[in-house]
């Protein structure tokens, strides 16, 4: 940090006086406090009429339905994925890729193929503690239909990643864009749109940008 900045740090600064430290107020040039209702306010509305709408007992009942919703999930796609930790499950249960990268196909080609099946797919690669983690958070909303669709569509995958793990390893193909060279991408992020941008070779191509222009 710039010593030229240091006078306009948040207080209170931690500072040591002798053997002890203790909560420096003092400093005129200050930003003043940070407060915890800092933020996206829009979000707290949200919460807050969500808790108000259900109240109490509401609550409650869709808590648990999200631990029973999370507790399905395990149950259907237990013995087809690997799960690493047989812990009590609440509101997410995590697997791992460890019987998929057998062949190949990892975390990140799971989550991949799974848009080719219409559905948004779940945390990769986190908690860090798993490696190749599937983390599934299903909410209180998500029915027994569309949880049983997507335990279906994670059983093919792991069915498929045997019999064929290049479509794994190849997908999305069913998108407007296929799958995008990530390495690339955290190596030479463009952060301004072009018109004529190829996003698959981070370049403009001159005649889409002059026409346009």
């Amino acid at each position: 940090m710039s010593a030229a900045l240091v006078p306009f740090l948040p207080v209170p600064m931690v500072a040591r006086q002798g053997d002890r430290y203790v909560l420096d107020f003092d400093r005129p040039q200050s930003i003043g406090r940070l407060r915890t209702f800092w933020g996206n306010f829009g979000m707290f509305v949200r919460a807050w009429t969500y808790i108000r709408e259900n109240g109490p007992d509401g609550l409650r009942n869709v808590s648990g339905m999200a631990v029973l919703n999370a507790n399905y999930l395990r149950a259907l796609l237990d013995g087809t994925y690997h799960l690493p930790y047989r812990t009590e499950v609440l509101h997410e249960v995590v697997f791992s890729d460890r019987d998929q990268k057998k062949a190949g196909v990892s975390a990140m080609d799971i989550a991949k193929q799974l848009i080719d099946h219409g559905i948004h797919p779940p945390t990769v690669y986190f908690p860090l503690v798993v490696q190749g983690a599937l983390m599934m958070e299903p909410t209180e909303t998500e029915s027994k239909e569309t949880l049983e669709t997507f335990a279906e569509a994670l059983k093919q995958i792991a069915a498929e990643a045997v019999s064929d793990p290049g479509k794994a390893q190849q997908a999305p193909t069913r998108t407007h864009l296929n799958r995008l060279d990530e390495t690339r991408a955290a190596r030479f992020p463009v952060l301004r749109w072009t018109p004529g941008m190829d996003p698959h070779k981070q370049q403009v191509d001159p005649k889409a940008a002059k026409a346009a222009s």
